[in-house]
């Protein structure tokens, strides 16, 4: 199989953190950029989800109903009081 050069422009900071990866990994960028190519053929696309995040509300996890705010600041105290 013939080789073939490709041109890539990326941010400096960028290529250097990813080079620093691949060097643990015992892998050079043209490695690297070859097995992401071999996988985009394979999967016939991107091989990674693409998406957009949606901002969500706040989540309360299993606190979700469990808390509320009083119109009276005093209330909860006042409840407290009446607990103990």
């Amino acid at each position: 199989m013939a080789s073939t050069n490709i041109n890539v422009r990326t941010d400096g900071e960028l290529k250097a953190k990813a080079q620093k990866v691949l060097n643990r990994l015992g892998m050079d960028m043209s490695t690297a950029i070859n097995i992401y190519l071999v996988q985009i053929v394979e999967k016939g696309g991107i091989p990674m989800d693409l998406t957009v995040r949606k901002q969500h509300a706040p989540q309360l996890g299993g606190w979700e109903g469990k808390i509320w705010m009083s119109d009276d600041f005093d209330a909860p105290m006042e409840e407290f009081k009446e607990y103990v």
